[in-house]
């Protein structure tokens, strides 16, 4: 049986995992990330501790990080949500530590990748994964191989300018990322508090002002189900752009599926009729007949499995 570890870098948080072919977590440790040098000391030492605790030898090591990255040199280059890690030399170190091979790629298209390998996206030969979480970001499985781009940065479908203004995501207004996403929804649904609120009203997720720092895309979820209409009318527009972010990726790619993870997982009742509804109107129809639209399956622990699965890849090249 062999043995794999798999490094997931976060903003917040990392993990590192010994896992098995199938990207099943044997074991694993997770903490909070901080500087660059605290923080890789400290995966590099979790790593070794883990692979010295194997049952079998461990063969490779993945690590899925947030672009901006260079795969094809292992470097981490300054990622927004890792402040301070510029230029980090990740797969050297990693390798040097372990004493195997180690691979470096973008968090999407690890997440793609196993999806494609283990979970929803099994079975297909050209798949798109979403990760419509905190942000929106894409993975892209093509003619049965991971998609990296030039220089790794394929699938960066949130920078997709959507609407002339609207919500920033991506660093861009109007962009596919401010509207489908958990920052989006939680800033569409601000803005149609305060309208609320400056006319004496109340939404069912904001009743005052002094709530409006804690509407977030689950507090607005929530009042949907509710039946709140201010809330429904919030995600029912997150639907809608949903589906015209949609139909631009499969007129393009003509996908046979596409996964979508995080807030898809958890509100598709919320999304799905809009978001059909707008993908009849804008794409090409033979294209969405070929096209399925399902939920991610490998839920919170896609992250691990993510990082495990390009070990996996990495050791079967």
């Amino acid at each position: 049986m062999a043995r794999y570890i798999g490094i997931d870098i976060g903003g917040t948080k990392c993990a590192v995992t010994l896992g098995n072919e199938k990207a099943q977590v044997l074991s694993g440790v997770r903490f909070p990330t901080e500087g660059p040098d605290e923080t890789v000391g400290r995966i590099l030492e979790e790593a070794k501790r883990l692979a010295e605790s194997s049952d079998e030898p461990v063969r490779a090591a993945g690590i899925s990080c947030g672009s901006p990255l260079d795969p094809k040199r292992g470097i981490i280059e300054s990622p927004p949500n890792l402040p301070g890690w510029d230029h980090i030399e990740i797969v050297r170190m990693t390798e040097e530590a372990l004493g195997i091979p180690a691979v470096l790629c973008n968090d999407a298209n690890a997440c793609a990748l196993a999806e494609w390998k283990f979970g929803a996206g099994q079975g297909c030969s050209n798949m798109i994964f979403l990760t419509f979480g905190t942000g929106m970001g894409a993975g892209m499985i093509l003619d049965r191989r991971l998609y990296n781009g030039a220089n790794g940065n394929a699938g960066e479908v949130g920078h997709i300018r959507l609407e002339r203004f609207g919500p920033v995501g991506y660093g861009k207004r109007g962009s596919f990322e401010g509207f489908a996403s958990g920052g989006g929804i939680a800033m569409n649904a601000k803005t149609a508090a305060i309208e609320a609120l400056q006319r004496g009203g109340k939404t069912g997720y904001c009743a005052s002002w002094d709530e409006l720092d804690g509407v977030t895309a689950k507090s607005v979820a929530e009042a949907a189900y509710r039946g709140d209409e201010t809330a429904i009318r919030v995600w029912r527009q997150a639907g809608e752009m949903l589906g015209r972010g949609l139909a631009i990726l499969i007129d393009i790619v003509n996908p046979e599926r596409i996964v979508i993870g995080s807030i898809f997982q958890r509100s598709a009742d919320l999304l799905r009729e809009p978001m059909e509804r707008v993908l009849k109107e804008e794409c090409l129809p033979f294209s969405l007949a070929a096209c399925e639209i399902v939920p991610a399956a490998l839920g919170d622990d896609i992250g691990n499995r993510a990082a495990l699965s390009l070990a996996i890849a990495a050791d079967e090249q």
